[in-house]
């Protein structure tokens, strides 16, 4: 069974920072551009960043400037340097291939952006 595993989340104040990290098997890494995802309390799960596999990135709009996403082939790591943080990004953040795969759901790391 495919699982991929987020970490990093946690409580910060605006204008704080925050590292987001995702592990998984080289099965998805190897062969897959990868994104970060968030669903907010109410509102139904986007896309946010995306990087493929040779370090292209995009963004959605609301987080350009401020996000940064890249990823470790060799290590299976997907990272999301959050800076600038403000409440509207707060969510539970998620991993996965992009486009986004059902079955390789993780169960996501909370952010709460508040002071």
């Amino acid at each position: 069974q495919v699982q991929l595993v987020e970490s990093g989340g946690g409580l910060v104040q605006p204008g704080g920072s925050l590292r987001l990290s995702c592990v998984g098997p080289g099965s998805i890494f190897g062969i897959n551009a990868m994104g970060w995802y968030r669903q907010a309390p109410g509102k139904e799960r986007e896309w946010v960043a995306v990087v493929t596999t040779d370090g292209s990135a995009k963004y959605v709009d609301s987080v350009k400037g401020r996000f940064s996403i890249s990823r470790d082939n060799a290590a299976n790591i997907l990272i999301l340097q959050m800076n600038s943080l403000k409440a509207e990004d707060t969510a539970v953040y998620y991993c996965n291939s992009a486009p986004a795969v059902v079955r390789w759901w993780g169960r996501g790391t909370q952010v709460t952006v508040s002071s």
